[in-house]
């Protein structure tokens, strides 16, 4: 350790498909009903046979989970429920020996309650500057200091015993940092070259657009602007050092930066700044061919000025399955509530579903698979009781939270809890055995061969960008290479367009050779 990996930037995560691991869930390797490095280690062949280019980890170090992970202790340490940091090493080191790459979660808006600083802080030591302590409002400093409201609902304040309050955008054990103060930016920038100096390839940085806050706290006042806590000018000089320390490795970053003006949105894939952001336009868009061809025009238009790749994505561990997704009648998603307007049908979740991957490996740039995705895992229903998401319980009940797209993976039909490991943390639904990586790996017909094939296959695609061809309305067509992608989103079969050769098909095609409803295809000009 301490010397840093040269800085040799191929471009690789330019056209990358990139696996993400939500650790808790993907496999137990101890038996203890939570997942961990062991049972990634051991699925390492799984991942390699998928062909992703990388793996990205949600936050594996030492925690007291209040929030998945999130509410992070130890950036240094990885949590025991995982492992160790020599079993995460060893697991990066010999994952890159299968030519995967790994990504770790960077959460810089706020740490645990747990965490060192935090806990000096409120024995009213220095620290107490790294966090934003204010006294209420009111006769007697009863209000919150501001209107600010958590992401997770109610106040984003709470009061401490000495009268004093303390900021949390997030659940009440996740305060904020004080990124004004010198001291954090150093300590993440520290902790970037630690991770960096054990051969992790790059940086997913969570709420990456909330970290600066305005010096006086202001109300969030109907068309302030700039905002006072999102996406403030401030924030750029963070990621232009931390970008300075990525170049020292060769190493890159992913943003979740959730904005909806394009052009501040691109501020931050200048060339000194971060590598790629996540696409969250077209994760949300309906099944509608219209919005979703004028997604992908827009997503690649913000992109093209600063020459940063495009990222797609359909699902991640904190949205609504795909499949569940995509089985609406309406396929309207509100990502504040979660809420749906009709029941789910699976087939025909699973028939889109299948074809949004097709759409989505065909497009030019960086695509993310979450876990489970690519065995078409729909939402599950977790039992009330059972619920660990913060966001159920500071909604009142309201919000289902995301445990639903979290349930342990299915990994062999004839075992207990279908292979996962122990009894799980969250509880698998009736019939999850069905899903199991075993079974389809040998159902020529199944999600998972899908995926590996679409996988092997995307290069044919090449490097360019897509050319839209003509189509009835409703239907997706467009060439990159030599390569075509079809995307039947009509309510009847259509014709496909001349070719050479059927590549790939997301379903088969009706008996006069047609596209049916809710189909891809790729095909050779």
């Amino acid at each position: 350790m301490g010397q840093p990996t040269p800085a040799t930037d191929d471009g690789w995560w330019r056209s990358a498909v990139i696996y993400q691991v939500y650790v808790r869930s993907f496999a137990d390797g101890d038996g203890d009903g939570t997942g961990d490095l062991a049972g990634v280690h051991a699925r390492l062949p799984y991942l390699a046979e998928l062909g992703v280019d990388a793996l990205w980890f949600n936050p594996w170090y030492r925690s007291p989970m209040k929030d998945g992970g999130y509410d992070v202790a130890d950036y240094r340490a990885v949590d025991p429920a995982f492992g160790t940091l020599a079993e995460a090493e060893k697991l990066i080191a010999e994952a890159r020996e299968l030519g995967i790459r790994t990504l770790v979660d960077i959460v810089p808006n706020h740490v645990s309650d747990q965490h060192p600083w935090f806990r000096a802080a409120l024995a009213g030591g220095p620290e107490r500057e790294l966090f934003h302590f204010r006294p209420g409002r009111g006769e007697h400093g009863e209000l919150p200091p501001n209107d600010w409201q958590s992401e997770f609902g109610g106040p984003a304040w709470t009061r401490l015993p000495d009268g004093d309050w303390y900021l949390h955008l997030f659940a009440p054990e996740q305060p904020d940092l004080n990124w004004a103060h010198p001291a954090v930016r150093q300590e993440h920038e520290d902790i970037l070259r630690f991770w960096f100096e054990r051969g992790v390839a790059g940086v997913r940085i969570d709420s990456a657009a909330l970290l600066v806050k305005h010096p006086e706290l202001p109300d969030v006042t109907e068309g302030r602007d700039p905002h006072p806590y999102v996406d403030r000018d401030e924030l750029h000089d963070v990621y232009r050092a931390w970008r300075a320390v990525a170049d020292e490795y060769g190493a890159v970053f992913v943003g979740e930066v959730w904005l909806p003006d394009a052009e501040r949105f691109a501020r931050y894939l200048r060339p000194d700044e971060l590598h790629t952001a996540f696409n969250f336009s077209f994760m949300s868009c309906p099944w509608d061919a219209a919005r979703l061809r004028r997604s992908i025009d827009d997503t690649l238009a913000e992109h093209a000025p600063v020459g940063a790749p495009a990222t797609w994505v359909l699902c991640n561990h904190d949205v609504t399955r795909t499949v569940t997704r995509y089985g609406r009648a309406d396929t309207g998603f509100d990502f504040a509530t979660k809420a749906f307007g009709t029941p789910t049908d699976l087939a025909l979740g699973t028939r889109r579903a299948r074809a949004a991957a097709l759409l989505s490996l065909a497009l030019p740039g960086v695509v993310y698979i979450y876990q489970g995705e690519e065995l078409g895992l729909p939402e599950a229903d977790i039992p009330l009781d059972r619920i660990e998401d913060p966001m159920h319980a500071r909604s009142g009940g309201t919000d289902p939270g995301r445990d639903g797209c979290r349930v342990p993976l299915p990994w062999a039909a004839g075992e207990p809890h279908a292979g996962f490991g122990g009894e799980p943390w969250l509880p698998q639904p009736d019939g999850w055995a069905a899903y199991a990586a075993d079974r389809q790996a040998e159902d020529p017909g199944s999600m998972l061969r899908l995926y590996r094939e679409a996988v092997r296959l995307r290069p044919v695609f090449g490097d360019g960008p897509p050319t839209w061809l003509p189509a009835p309305d409703g239907v997706l067509a467009f060439a990159r290479a030599d390569a075509l992608c079809v995307v039947n989103l009509s309510d009847t079969p259509v014709d496909l367009p001349a070719h050479s050769a059927l590549l790939l098909a997301g379903g088969p095609l009706d008996t006069a050779g047609r596209l049916p409803r809710d189909t891809a295809v790729w095909l050779r000009a």
